[in-house]
């Protein structure tokens, strides 16, 4: 009986032996798949969410990043088109994906205008956290080529003595483009008619026909027509005047002191991403941006090189969200 007794002991010791073993090996194959599943990321391809549609400067600035930054991460980084609601619903796409570090999304302006353009549509600018700064850009007001205005103080006396008689096309409400206008109606205390199409190509295109009397742009996308004298250049929305295009003054030395609008891209990640995994996209999105091709591409549209911090960015977003939400509440201006 006595010798039961003990082997019924030995066994259970054994059990509970091979129960620690099996424990601990069970736990070690977690903490190294674990550490594997970090050390791989990205192990798969990238999502770039572009909050606009196929075409124009954002669309383009996007693909030429996302080319560089596959190549800094390892893995592609795929485009995908998201437009609509001023850039609401791209923004919505990439804050309801998991904050894995495999959804992205390329910001301006408008993501941080759309929150209060559309309030009723959840997109909140506070879920996003920033990767990289890709640059800044000024825009220009332009005119079409028969207008009677010849400079900015023309152009503020003839809006001044005639409210709601002269249009401005934009593209679309929300768009960088219309903010830049509606900050210009604000700070000149002048009556434009917002005239919104889809997209930059039919409101320059509204222009040159006579449709409407002026817009603000790009420079890169003005400039060939203010070239080919179809459209002529009142004033630009930056601090200083801009290398490509020398003889065009600044509103600020047009008389509208301190006035400066410039168009602005980034990359964010949700809020929420692994710190890790933040630290490799913003080292890859560093690397990317001072690649020779993707200070060729600044170089193209015009755009100053920003720090390309992850901080700078996130600062950014915040900044821009706050000035953008006051003149729109300002002018009382909603886009549903």
């Amino acid at each position: 009986m006595n010798e039961i007794i003990t082997m019924t002991l030995a066994f259970k010791s054994l059990g509970k032996a091979f129960h620690r073993i099996l424990t601990c090996t069970a736990l070690g194959w977690l903490v190294l798949m674990t550490t594997k599943s970090w050390a791989e990321y990205p192990d798969h391809a990238i999502r770039l969410i572009v909050p606009f549609a196929p075409a124009g400067a954002v669309d383009g600035i996007a693909r030429l990043f996302s080319l560089e930054y596959s190549k800094s991460l390892g893995q592609p980084v795929v485009i995908e088109n998201k437009p609509g609601s001023g850039g609401a619903i791209g923004m919505l796409a990439a804050a309801n994906a998991p904050a894995d570090g495999y959804t992205l999304l390329l910001g301006n302006i408008a993501t941080a205008a759309a929150p209060a353009l559309y309030p009723k549509s959840g997109a909140n600018a506070k879920q996003f956290e920033g990767i990289t700064l890709i640059g800044r850009s000024a825009y220009v007001l332009v005119v079409k080529q028969d207008f009677s205005a010849k400079n900015i103080a023309e152009l503020i006396t003839l809006l001044k003595l005639n409210p709601g008689k002269f249009n401005y096309s934009s593209a679309g409400s929300g768009s960088a483009i219309h903010l830049a206008a509606e900050s210009f109606k604000n700070r000149a205390m002048v009556d434009v008619v917002h005239v919104p199409y889809k997209g930059a190509g039919p409101a320059l295109n509204a222009l040159m026909a006579g449709d409407v009397e002026m817009m603000f742009g790009s420079i890169s996308e003005m400039r060939p027509q203010i070239q080919s004298k179809r459209i002529r250049a009142l004033a630009l929305t930056s601090v200083s005047r801009n290398n490509s295009m020398p003889e065009v003054p600044t509103l600020n030395e047009s008389g509208l002191k301190d006035f400066e609008v410039a168009g602005w891209y980034g990359v964010f990640a949700q809020i929420g991403t692994p710190v890790d995994t933040m630290k490799k996209l913003q080292l890859a999105a560093d690397q990317t941006m001072r690649s020779g091709n993707m200070l060729e591409m600044l170089k193209h549209y015009d755009m100053q090189a920003a720090s390309f911090s992850g901080k700078e960015a996130s600062e950014v977003l915040e900044s821009e969200t706050k000035r953008w939400t006051d003149i729109i509440r300002k002018a009382n201006i909603i886009a549903e």
